[in-house]
């Protein structure tokens, strides 16, 4: 079976594990939390870092960072994962979809303006797939109504728009460390900002909101999110390789885009001209007229031996947040399309340029049987 994913470790990873295990430092108070957390927004692009355990955590505490609390509305992308709606409603908050562009699979940003009320707090832009949100129009859209714009990068390590990384963008932003992600320290996040005001929100966040003066008594409500030294001790190591891991995303992602590109009935993500994609995972995106849905053809797949993954499925059609009451009558065609008939394809760091062959080969014999 050829997987979706594989990360790679190398000697640093291990040796910096010996060392937190022969030091004793294996919690968040770790010397590697603090490296990894300023090595990784120098590479950003901004002052602060702030580790967490997870992506799910680093988006909720850039959202509490923010300022985001009951009542608000937060703008976020219909087609993306439960996490982005799940962070808004634990503080408090209500998601507010907005549909997909349907060559770029990112939220449309032409649609954003339309769902902007007075209870809007901030605009969430999603890097979908490891390719970037056009941000010069949604800071645009930010500025003209006075809006906060948070930045979910947790596909995007290393994605650059306008010659910028992604993560740099907006007033904060949010990236996951989970073993997928380009660097991994198998769970994990990091909130990136230059706000000194975001930043410190931040930090008590994660941190159960414990005071430096008064350290257990407790003006907000806070969550232990911390990173621990052993997570941030993999990170430290892995960052140190990510342009090694950014060559080899790019260079598969590449070579499946020359063999798939005379294949009829799919379509891969499109790439905007001022966007440095990390391609992160491949999808594809089988045409409405196609003979099968994405889940037929992953289980095909699967039976000659190559893995995929499903794309998500619309926030607009999630029984939790439908039974919340939310998205009521709300239609987003484009997310619809996506999650019936997209998937990606194997895409992992370990990939070779055979195995890329054999699944292009395996694609094209199932689309082949399916006509």
């Amino acid at each position: 079976m050829i997987p979706v994913n594989e990360p790679i470790f190398g000697e640093e990873e291990k040796e910096n594990l010996i060392k937190c295990i022969d030091d004793k430092w294996i919690s968040s108070e770790g010397p590697y939390v603090k490296q990894f957390e300023e090595e990784f927004s120098e590479y950003v692009g901004c002052k602060y870092g702030i580790s967490v355990c997870n992506g799910t955590a680093a988006i909720e505490t850039a959202l509490y960072a923010l300022g985001v609390k009951e009542g608000d509305e937060v703008i976020i992308p219909d087609f993306t994962i439960i996490s982005c709606a799940i962070a808004v409603i634990r503080l408090g908050a209500i998601p507010v979809v907005v549909d997909s562009e349907t060559e770029t699979w990112n939220m449309n940003t032409d649609l954003i303006e339309g769902k902007i009320t007075d209870k809007t707090k901030v605009i969430m832009a999603v890097h979908m797939y490891g390719h970037p949100v056009d941000m010069i129009q949604v800071n645009e859209i930010a500025k003209k109504h006075n809006l906060l714009v948070m930045e979910d990068a947790a596909e995007a390590h290393g994605v650059e728009y306008n010659n910028q990384k992604c993560g740099s963008l907006g007033d904060i932003s949010s990236f996951s460390f989970y073993a997928n992600k380009i660097i991994t320290t198998g769970e994990g996040g990091m909130v990136v900002t230059d706000n000194p005001e975001f930043a410190e929100r931040a930090r008590s966040y994660r941190n159960l909101c414990f005071q430096k003066e008064k350290r257990f008594v407790h003006e907000d409500m806070g969550y232990n999110f911390r990173m621990s030294n052993l997570q941030a001790a993999v990170g430290v190591a892995q960052l140190h390789q990510i342009e090694e891991f950014l060559r080899i995303k790019r260079r598969n992602g590449e070579l499946y885009t020359e063999l798939l590109k005379d294949i009829p009935g799919i379509a891969p993500q499109k790439i905007k001209e001022n966007c440095n994609v990390n391609y992160w995972m491949y999808g594809i995106l089988l045409n409405k007229d196609s003979k099968m849905d994405a889940k037929e053809l992953a289980i095909s797949l699967k039976e000659k031996g190559v893995d995929s993954r499903p794309f998500f499925i619309g926030m607009h059609e999630q029984p939790f947040l439908l039974k919340r009451g939310l998205f009521k009558n709300e239609e987003c065609p484009v997310s619809k399309d996506l999650a019936r008939n997209g998937l990606y394809l194997p895409s992992g760091l370990s990939l070779t340029n055979d195995q890329i062959n054999e699944v292009v080969d395996v694609l094209k014999s199932v689309l082949k049987e399916k006509k």
